[in-house]
């Protein structure tokens, strides 16, 4: 007989929204595999089964409201020995957690496995149980071969789902996993206290996302990157007056503003910058918004908050908003909502130093714009040399969308837009 699975006590929240379903008819689950996540404004909560069974019919989906009592789906217990309650308390997170199946409750329960691959290994234990993913999505990994811990996820809150790993499986086929290709050895697990006193610092979560999407990036992309300069002279000027105009208002002027409107204007002349390539990689996907993202250096890492609409909004507007967000991402007050939907990305090191370097493309975007310092430097005007301030510029891309060619028109068209001052100021 089916038994209806509903929403436990969810605490003091009269109705809360479903933001993803992670199981569907005919999945066999244990107890305690996650159902749904549900979200409010203060948390997100995954509701986890009583009891093992097979799915007989799901009753909700994403984007309803929920509230105690409400029915998720019609279960056909297996047998197995039921959680303690009858519907088990939501797991409360302020970032997802990933449901680990639990051990039947005929069997002992084994001892964690050692997080180190044999020769032969495909899968670490560990990273997997790790992985954001729903139970279907794990049986079909484990069906394939594929390390969940491997995989970035696109689904909400970096989710990984079904589409994340044929998309996975597609590129392993494209690259070889043999000899050839872009398969590598493990990195060997060396005593370096061998050699003399060492301290292990642990790596923030931002630094592990971070690592694991531009290795991504890094070993699937074909990068090429261009480098040119841009005379600003004239826009530092403009700039500078700017500032000490709207220092009392609160707001500070940077050359990052003007960037983003120069970025914007650079993807209406060249629309194959403002796309992204499908999962298949066989259609390209044409933008008609401009989102501008802007990697953030904080004491945990990099992140990339995104300024939304930028070709609608003011030189002092967009000022204003960079401001906003640079505290929010010192302040880990970033929302996930608020680092994506980007079209392109701008990567600035003026403020520390350097004069070229090779920013990595942050995908599914096609293209990032790398700044370094700006410097004075002689330029021959054809009758003589004129000390003009020359600001370095570096555009990576992905090879597969843009051309050599485009490249180097768009850092020559970033150039004429950002010799021409008063053109930015909108």
């Amino acid at each position: 007989m089916a038994k209806e699975i509903v929403i436990p006590d969810i605490g003091d929240f009269d109705s809360v929204e479903v933001i993803e379903v992670l199981v569907e008819a005919g999945d066999t689950i244990a107890a305690e595999d996650s159902l749904i996540s549900v979200e409010s404004d203060k948390a997100t909560m995954e509701i986890p089964a009583p009891e093992a069974g097979v799915v007989v019919e799901v009753n909700v989906a994403v984007g309803d409201q929920v509230s105690q009592g409400s029915l998720i789906m019609l279960l056909e217990p297996s047998g197995d020995a039921p959680a303690e309650t009858t519907a088990a308390t939501p797991e409360t997170a302020t970032t997802p957690v990933a449901s680990k199946p639990a051990a039947p409750a005929s069997q002992p329960v084994a001892p964690p496995p050692q997080h180190r691959l044999s020769p032969t290994a495909k899968i670490d234990e560990i990273s997997f149980s790790r992985a954001y993913a729903s139970p279907s999505v794990r049986k079909f990994a484990r069906e394939l071969g594929v390390d969940l811990g491997r995989v970035a996820g696109s689904g909400r809150k970096g989710r990984v789902i079904k589409d994340d790993i044929k998309v996975f499986v597609k590129q392993a086929l494209t690259q070889g996993t043999g000899g050839g290709g872009l398969a590598v050895a493990p990195m060997p697990e060396i005593d370096f206290s061998q050699w003399g006193d060492i301290e292990t610092q642990k790596l923030s979560k931002i630094n592990k996302l971070t690592g694991k999407f531009l290795h991504r990036n890094w070993v699937t992309l074909p990068h090429v990157t261009q480098f040119d300069e841009a005379d600003i002279t004239e826009l530092d000027a403009l700039r500078k007056s700017m500032a000490a105009e709207y220092k009392d208002k609160g707001i500070k002027i940077t050359m990052l503003a003007f960037l983003i409107k120069a970025v914007v204007a650079g993807l209406r002349e060249l629309p194959r910058f403002n796309a992204s390539l499908d999962a298949s990689g066989e259609n390209l996907i044409l933008k008609h918004y401009f989102n501008i993202g802007i990697a953030v250096d904080t004491p945990d890492g990099l992140v990339v908050p995104v300024v939304r609409d930028a070709d609608s909004k003011s030189l002092v507007d967009i000022a204003a908003e960079l401001g906003d967000i640079s505290q929010k991402a010192r302040d880990k007050k970033l929302k996930p909502a608020d680092m994506q939907g980007g079209c392109m990305t701008i990567s600035s090191l003026g403020g520390i130093g350097g004069t070229q370097f090779t920013p990595i493309v942050n995908a599914p975007e096609v293209a990032i714009l790398g700044v370094s310092r700006h410097k004075m430097t002689p330029v021959w005007t054809g009758e003589n040399f004129e000390p003009r301030l020359m600001l370095p510029l570096s555009l990576s891309y992905d090879h597969r969308v843009v051309d050599g060619a485009d490249g180097a028109r768009f850092t020559r068209f970033m150039g004429r837009v950002l010799a021409d001052a008063n053109g930015l100021v909108k």
